[in-house]
């Protein structure tokens, strides 16, 4: 947003500077005819540099008035061979990845851990240290800030701002130094090689843990989150894994976690109501008792104590000892109190305890139970894998009542596909009715939109070649790219129509607008270019970020000025030669 008003009000100043600034200081400044002998003074070191400029320049505009003659000459054959030669290079569009947005660097990343299910607390420990040792070989000591690991989960208010949800799970965040050399993304691929190699027992998902990455994932911690829904938990679980297990098969994929389990050991506690009933107790008052005396940290009746010397209020509270149910026995033993009862009754008179399998948290989405598959791809290409894990889906044959959606980044970057499709579609069109209405004629504007597929054309090869991918920024580049190349085009047509105006022949009068007006074309299109290679080349903190824009308007550039100044003079003969009736030649 930020970015395309930026654009739009500075076209508007130039567009006034253009039409007053410019011919006030034309008139006051260009006085004499626009010679080389009368602007340019050869005894000094930049005159001369400027005269060798303007000699080599006139003699690169022979050559092209040359070659543009046979061009001309041919103007069918070289509209089919430019056309053609663009058509062919499509072809190599499956090699360009898409992504939602350019991968930047946070300097940290994040490892979210989960030991075999029912893994003690102590051990999981075990397993952390280990990892953390692991990332400190792996980091140089230079180059890490600080390791923050976090194990198992207390339940109680905290469980909200942690992932963990069990003794098994825990999850490391490692920072690194301002001006580390290595990427977070490189030193996480090492980490994760390290891991499978090391620690194949335990299940890690690594991200990067950045803000960036949490808002385009909207709040999911995975960019692909394979969401499979139903009302039977264990069956949609089967489903999830079942799905895991073909995704970690594919291609290109980095990490496959599901961090819900539905197999961890708990307890059962069936409450036989009779006899409960019999020492005056409820379901709710066994079970209140059973959570103060596992997780509470106070209990309050009457909630305070006016002290009758000071009159000062003090809370009156009754706390249970720490650890002080350390094993099964100390569980059956938890006193049970009555309202009105005097002597307590001990947990196992009124309750059965047995063993169970228990999922250890219970997602929804909308009111369903879910059950998540988080995906992470190697590199930036969402679009590959996504559309592999969508036929993967289709191929599977879900049991009744089990759905399975694509959630997180993949799902917004397909929505903005499709806003920045139909919007360069109808930017197209808006562009196409307005040069309409300026040339009186449906035939011009069709030659001038002639410059769009070489410009598309090198912005999908300059962006294999660097390595990036099709993502918003990169479309962002590619709309400002029409623009350009689109002003490049109206250029020639537009000359070339005045010139046709005065009576020139079609032929002389497409070459000689070629030859006038290639000097704009080029300055518009090498200052556009110069300027945008600093940002290009990712120099500068936040840079990466950006990359993919300026990358796709200088490949769109370099291509599409090259393949313009033939395209369109020879569309413009070849659509408008039965108006002469001739040949076309051009004069050298």
């Amino acid at each position: 947003m930020a970015l395309a008003a930026g654009v739009v009000l500075s076209l508007l100043a130039s567009y006034l500077v253009a039409m007053t600034v410019v011919p006030l200081f034309c008139a006051r400044f260009l006085r004499k005819a626009h010679l080389e002998e009368d602007h340019v003074d050869t005894r000094s070191r930049f005159g001369r540099f400027v005269h060798r400029f303007n000699h080599w320049f006139e003699r690169m505009l022979d050559r092209y008035v040359r070659g543009l003659g046979g061009s001309l000459a041919r103007p069918a054959r070289t509209v089919a061979a430019i056309l053609g030669a663009c058509a062919a290079a499509f072809a190599a569009a499956p090699l360009l990845g898409v992504s939602f947005f350019p991968r930047t660097d946070p300097g940290q990343f994040l490892i979210n851990l989960k030991a075999p299910s029912g893994t003690r607390l102590e051990r999981t420990e075990d397993y952390v240290q280990r990892v953390e040792a692991l990332i400190r070989r792996v980091v140089p000591p230079g180059e890490l800030g600080m390791i923050v690991s976090n194990i198992g989960a207390t339940p109680d208010f905290s469980a909200i701002y942690t992932p963990n949800s069990a003794s098994h799970t825990a999850f490391v965040q490692a920072s690194l130094k301002e001006g580390h050399r290595a990427s977070s993304q490189e030193y996480m691929d090492r980490v994760r090689a390290a891991l499978r190699t090391e620690m194949p027992e335990l299940s890690a998902y690594l991200q990067s843990g950045g803000l960036v990455d949490a808002v385009l994932n909207l709040g999911l911690p995975a960019p692909i989150d394979v969401q499979v829904s139903g009302s039977d938990l264990r069956r949609t679980y089967a489903t999830a894994a079942d799905l895991a297990a073909r995704i970690r098969k594919l291609p290109g994929v980095g990490d496959v976690l599901i961090p819900q389990d539905v197999d961890a050991p708990a307890l059962a506690l069936d409450v036989d109501r009779e006899r409960a009933s019999l020492v005056g107790l409820s379901q709710k008052e066994v079970v209140d008792n059973v959570i103060t005396a596992l997780t509470s940290n106070q209990m309050i009746a009457p909630s305070f104590w006016v002290d009758p010397k000071t009159g000062n209020d003090y809370m009156l509270t009754v706390q249970y000892p720490e650890d002080g149910i350390r094993s099964l026995s100390d569980l059956r033993q938890i006193p049970l109190r009555a309202a009105g009862g005097s002597n307590p009754t001990p947990l196992d008179a009124v309750v059965r305890i047995r063993p169970i399998a228990s999922p250890t948290e219970v997602d929804h989405y909308q009111l369903r139970r879910v059950v998540d598959v988080d995906v992470a791809p190697k590199g930036e290409d969402l679009g590959r894998l996504s559309g592999a894990i969508d036929r993967i889906v289709q191929g599977t044959k879900l049991p009744e009542g089990v759905r399975v959606d694509l959630r997180g980044s993949v799902s917004g970057m397909r929505a903005s596909f499709r806003s920045f499709g139909l919007g360069l579609l109808l930017s197209t069109v808006l562009v196409y009715l307005i040069l309409v209405a300026q040339f009186s004629s449906f035939l011009d504007p069709f030659i001038i939109l002639l410059a769009i597929p070489p410009g598309l054309v090198g912005v999908l090869l300059m962006l294999i070649a660097a390595g990036s991918t099709l993502n918003v920024m990169s479309l962002m580049g590619l709309i400002m790219m029409v623009g350009i190349v689109v002003s490049n085009s109206i250029l020639i047509v537009d000359f070339t129509r005045i010139l046709r105006g005065e009576g020139v022949a079609l032929a002389r009068a497409v070459g000689q607008a070629c030859r006038i007006r290639l000097r704009p074309i080029l300055m518009t299109s090498l200052a556009t270019i110069i300027g945008l290679i600093p940002m290009a080349m990712k120099l500068g903190t936040g840079a990466e970020a950006y990359a993919p824009l300026a990358q796709a308007i200088i490949g769109g550039l370099l291509v599409s000025v090259v393949a313009t100044v033939f395209l369109v003079p020879a569309a413009y003969v070849l659509l408008h030669r039965r108006e002469e009736g001739a040949p076309a030649r051009v004069p050298a």
